[in-house]
């Protein structure tokens, strides 16, 4: 998987972190503006937790390569 196919697939994995987030909680057809701060907190947090998990396996399958991905993982 080429950078810009991965980049892709994890926007992807991200919205539908959000997705099921939101679908979890009752507010998928509430639009946007209705979302508390809490809650958006929240879906970032998912959205970010499954970018970590992602980037985890793809550094694990593909050490080489993906250094900036790394350290951008182990600050």
């Amino acid at each position: 998987m080429t950078n810009d196919e991965w980049q892709a697939y994890v926007t992807r994995e991200a919205a539908k972190a959000i997705g099921e987030w939101l679908e979890g909680r009752g507010r998928l057809h509430q639009p946007i503006q209705n979302l508390k701060m809490t809650e958006l907190d929240a879906m970032a947090s998912n959205a970010i937790s499954r970018f970590i998990v992602l980037a985890s396996h793809r550094i694990k399958e593909q050490p080489e390569g993906n250094e900036d991905l790394t350290q951008l993982l182990l600050g």
